[in-house]
Order: structure tokens, then C-alpha cells, then sequence
């Protein structure tokens, strides 16, 4: 057998196998989906807590606004 041959029938297929036959998802792509989506959302909280912090803290001590309450 082949170098080519052998090589061709041990390496895995590189668009990963379907999730479902029907849909066109390969179970990469949606572990890809899952990194992406999980580091926008520690993206999205960083932002939130830095609003938080721009809101609260950083503007009333620059003399920007005033906190009321």
C-alpha cells in the first residue's frame, strides 16, 4: 500500500463529522461556536463591570455628574 493510500485511509475527515445528517453543522464548527461565543460573553461582562465602575466611581470623582440616592 501507498504512502498516499495509507495516509488517506488513518487521517480523519478535517470538516468533522455532522452533527445531524440534515443539517449542514460539523461538530467543529460548533466547538468553534462555543469558544467564540464564550469569550464574547466574557467580553460583554467586562464592559458591564467597567460601566458599572465608569458610572459610579470614576465620573462622581472627576466632578463629571453627581450619584443622587
Amino acid at each position: 500500500m501507498g504512502d498516499a493510500k495509507r495516509r488517506k485511509n488513518t487521517t480523519p475527515n478535517p470538516d468533522g463529522t455532522r452533527i445531524v445528517p440534515w443539517l449542514p453543522l460539523t461538530t467543529t464548527q460548533s466547538a468553534e461556536f462555543v469558544r467564540v461565543s464564550t469569550k464574547g460573553a466574557w467580553i460583554g461582562i467586562g464592559l458591564l463591570v467597567f460601566g458599572w465602575l465608569m458610572v459610579r466611581l470614576i465620573g462622581p470623582s472627576f466632578g463629571w455628574w453627581q450619584i443622587v440616592g
